[in-house]
């Protein structure tokens, strides 16, 4: 008799995020109308909407930089780091014993699976609150001079790929180093920024340390800009980056930028084969693809480009794309309807130019944003799918001979966010790791983050780091000139 192997549905209940209809802007420690049009946020698995969000003015930024630099100027910036530390540990305990709604509630408006918000974000969010949370009493011993000081106020704007965890990402080491924030999270994403709000406003953080102002481009561009904001953070799409770092050009603001990325992911031929093909499944469909430091780029060195292709294609007929509040779903929806086109049309390129596609037989859902793993093979390095950031379910495969052939395929890209390297032998992977032009390269393994450790790009990547005592420098004025 054959054996049924199939999965049975396992799904998570939606009821469990207890989603309201409609939220609010979180301003000077309230919950408040903003002067902007609500917008609709949707589920991406169904297109249907999820709920609706009051949106922020300029005057509506005008008021959240001033409660953030009154609650600076006041009880923040003057607390000692110990008790700053004691609210970061309740925000963390708080978010890890919300978790279960978080995680629903970031599967519902964002698309990935439960089993990634679940095991990756709202985990790692929590453990950037813990983690910051410990060095709020020890600035002065980063290595950063005997007395950093904060910036003041810092304005930060976040994607909708990670959206409770890019907030947790910048807010936890502002927050640490004593400055105050604005935020505004994505225009498709602002749930789980809004719950957030929640937890800090139950956390009793004194009013205005934190502001949250949901809206479009325009309500960033005017935190971005705004001449009482000190410090700015933006994670986002190269583009707006450059434009960015055009504005603030001679304002003397801080700025980190953290941007796109076309990340190579190099298979050797004496790599563990099955190991490096559950890397680069990793490494190219978490969040279905939707990472800035995805190994987009995989390469083969010759003698065992055809295993590894073959292998792969085989595993990935094992990933299940569905509903993301499914337990056993392993590639859910794309984030909006925007996003879905960009993906589909560069597919649409990668054949035209003469690459070959392979998508998996999987079945997609009837409704939603969904998109079947995809992989080119007999690509070249000037294809647009070799060389252009598709932010989706696709993964690009070139070959190569040598190590130095390698080298240069991989930094053969104006970004520099990631790379991952596979090999048994230790010495060809730190060889491999000092000749990437990379901001974080993994050695037998890909997308792996640690709050302990730093992370950012070059190039049209951006500029600077977050996490660790990097990130941490990030918030703090340095210059031990006055410092005492």
């Amino acid at each position: 008799m054959d054996l049924d192997l199939t999965y049975a549905p396992a799904p998570e209940s939606a009821a469990i995020a207890a989603i309201k209809p409609r939220y609010q802007m979180f301003v000077a420690g309230e919950f408040v109308d903003g002067g902007g049009d609500d917008l609709t946020s949707l589920n991406p698995a169904t297109r249907e909407p999820l709920t609706t969000v009051s949106t922020a003015t300029a005057a509506d930024v005008d008021r959240a930089v001033a409660a953030a630099r009154k609650a600076y100027d006041g009880p923040w910036s003057r607390m000692g780091g110990a008790e700053r530390g004691k609210y970061l540990f309740r925000i963390a305990r708080a978010i890890a014993e919300r978790a279960r709604e978080l995680a629903v509630a970031e599967s519902l408006d964002n698309g990935k699976p439960i089993r990634e918000t679940r095991d990756f974000d709202v985990p790692t969010a929590a453990q950037h609150f813990f983690h910051h949370a410990g060095w709020a009493d020890k600035l002065g011993h980063l290595g950063l001079g005997p007395a950093p000081r904060p910036l003041g106020v810092a304005g930060q704007v976040i994607p909708w790929n990670f959206p409770l965890l890019m907030a947790a990402w910048k807010i936890a080491p502002a927050l640490a180093a004593g400055n105050t924030v604005v935020l505004k999270p994505a225009e498709t994403t602002p749930v789980t920024a809004l719950i957030l709000a929640e937890i800090l406003a139950d956390a009793e953080l004194p009013p205005g340390v934190v502001n949250i102002v949901p809206g479009a481009g325009d309500v960033g561009s005017a935190i971005v800009n705004h001449p009482g904001v000190d410090k700015v953070a933006f994670t986002g799409s190269t583009p707006v980056g450059k434009r960015i770092q055009s504005e603030l050009a001679g304002t003397g603001k801080k700025l980190t930028l953290e941007l796109g990325g076309k990340g190579a992911n190099i298979v050797f031929a004496d790599a563990a084969v099955d190991q490096a093909v559950d890397g680069i499944v990793s490494g190219i469909f978490f969040n279905q693809g939707q990472v800035c430091c995805a190994g987009s780029r995989l390469l083969v060195q010759e003698s065992v480009a055809d295993e590894v292709v073959e292998k792969l294609k085989r595993r990935i007929e094992t990933l299940r794309v569905g509903d993301p509040l499914d337990k056993n779903t392993d590639v859910g929806a794309v984030n909006s309807q925007m996003q879905y086109d960009k993906i589909t049309n560069l597919a649409q390129v990668g054949a035209d130019e003469g690459a070959t596609v392979w998508t998996s037989s999987c079945a997609l859902p009837e409704k939603g944003w969904f998109v079947a793993p995809t992989v080119f093979t007999d690509a070249t390095a000037s294809m647009r799918v070799a060389r252009e950031e598709i932010f989706g379910p696709v993964l690009t495969t070139l070959t190569f001979r040598t190590p130095e052939e390698a080298l240069a395929k991989a930094n053969n890209t104006p970004y520099g966010l990631s790379a991952g390297v596979w090999t048994e032998k230790g010495s060809r992977a730190m060889g491999m790791a000092a000749g990437l032009k990379a901001g974080v390269v993994w050695d037998n393994t890909f997308n792996k983050f640690d709050p302990t450790a730093s992370f950012g790009g070059y190039g049209e990547s951006g500029f600077g780091r977050e996490g660790g005592t990097a990130g941490m420098a990030a918030y703090l004025d340095t210059d031990d000139e006055g410092a005492l």
